[in-house]
């Protein structure tokens, strides 16, 4: 489908080159929501940008003068396009994706590839926790996202730390305590920390295999939010430093227990807003029309037009079992992009400012059910 277009001849004065722009605008954009464009001379995107109100926030370009921002990008505008979106939950989905692919020279919001951050428990004979930019289907475990990677990456290494784990590199040979001894190879630990007691050691028959999964179970349960023994066990180190008047130290403790404090505290109500934007949500769009989004997760599973009539309710409730189906496969095997996850947190950025929003949601089985 064509978009409406203002402006087609960018060899005009530049006065008379926004004039017909601005008459364009007047007589063909609406007052409705929309994503629109500007393109530059060569027709490269300048730049992305939303409302509810298009034709207001167009002509609003207009008035722009020196040395506001607005009015450089106009002096460099050859014309203008925008595409009618049918509700404000639309519109911020699309710009968001429409600047994360084209990356506008006036954009700055979304332009920028944000860094996630995952908390990864590595599918290996003995598990390390890392910091991965990606979901990948590998077998790994994963928790998260985080929008910041280095505060994240500082909090794992304590839990491995508390914990015993290793953090070496993936390719160190392995040598579990419960090994036939022709298997064991050399017995002297390959890092300081096995030498300082921070680590198991599997590497030299410090462990057994089974001593090592059980930490990386309470690992996991911790990571889950079901599991206190981390900073537990630093906060009894920590008294135990006091009370010898090691205070310098008993200080340090303090700052790891409370860092991992606030790792679980974030990954459970993270976890907690995510597994809750899982429903079908129904708005009221531009004219009273409505339009449903299938959210699992904080995705966007599917969209389409409310029905009208018998027949066309089965049809998109089909569409939606489908979709729901098809959903609970993928969030288990396909591999989460940092796209998806800038989705996700600007979904829940959108229920979190709209609270009344909720009030348009309704679970996908009870959406099939009626």
């Amino acid at each position: 489908m064509r978009l409406p277009i203002a402006g087609e001849a960018p060899r005009l004065s530049r006065r008379t080159r926004l004039a017909r722009l601005r008459e364009s605008v007047r007589e063909r954009a609406e007052n409705r929501p929309g994503v629109y464009r500007m393109h530059g001379p060569d027709d490269e995107i300048l730049y992305v940008g939303k409302s509810i109100r298009v034709r207001t926030r167009l002509l609003s370009y207009f008035r722009a003068r020196p040395p506001e921002k607005a009015a450089e990008l106009m002096a460099g505008t050859a014309r203008i396009e925008w595409e009618d979106m049918a509700d404000e939950f639309s519109t911020i989905l699309s710009e968001m994706k429409l600047i994360q692919r084209v990356r506008p020279r006036f954009n700055v919001e979304h332009k920028r590839k944000r860094r996630f951050a995952f908390a990864k428990i590595t599918a290996e004979p003995a598990p390390r926790i890392v910091l991965a930019g990606r979901v990948q289907p590998d077998g790994a475990s994963y928790f998260g996202p985080f929008p910041s990677a280095g505060r994240i990456q500082s909090a794992l290494r304590e839990l491995s730390h508390a914990l015993g784990l290793r953090d070496c590199a993936a390719t160190t040979p392995l040598h579990f305590g419960d090994q036939l001894e022709l298997l064991r190879g050399d017995r002297t630990p390959l890092c300081l920390r096995a030498e300082l007691g921070s680590c198991l050691a599997p590497c030299a028959g410090g462990c057994s295999e089974s001593e090592y999964r059980e930490r990386v179970a309470r690992a996991r349960a911790f990571l889950e939010g079901r599991g206190t023994e981390p900073f537990l066990a630093l906060e009894t180190a920590m008294r135990e430093a006091a009370a010898r008047h090691e205070y310098e130290y008993a200080s340090v403790l303090r700052d790891r227990a409370a860092r991992l404090r606030n790792l679980q505290e974030e990954l459970v109500a993270f976890r907690g807003r995510v597994e809750s934007l899982s429903f079908v949500y129904r708005p009221v769009g531009y004219d009273g029309a409505r339009t449903l989004y299938l959210i699992r997760k904080g995705r966007i599973r599917t969209t389409l037009p409310a029905p009208r009539g018998r027949r066309q309710k089965l049809r998109v409730a089909r569409a939606i079992a489908s979709a729901w189906e098809r959903s609970a496969v993928e969030t288990e095997l396909r591999e989460l992009r940092p796209d998806d996850a800038a989705e996700i947190f600007l979904v829940a950025r959108w229920f979190r400012r709209n609270p009344e929003e909720w009030m348009r949601t309704v679970s996908a089985e009870e959406f099939l059910a009626s």
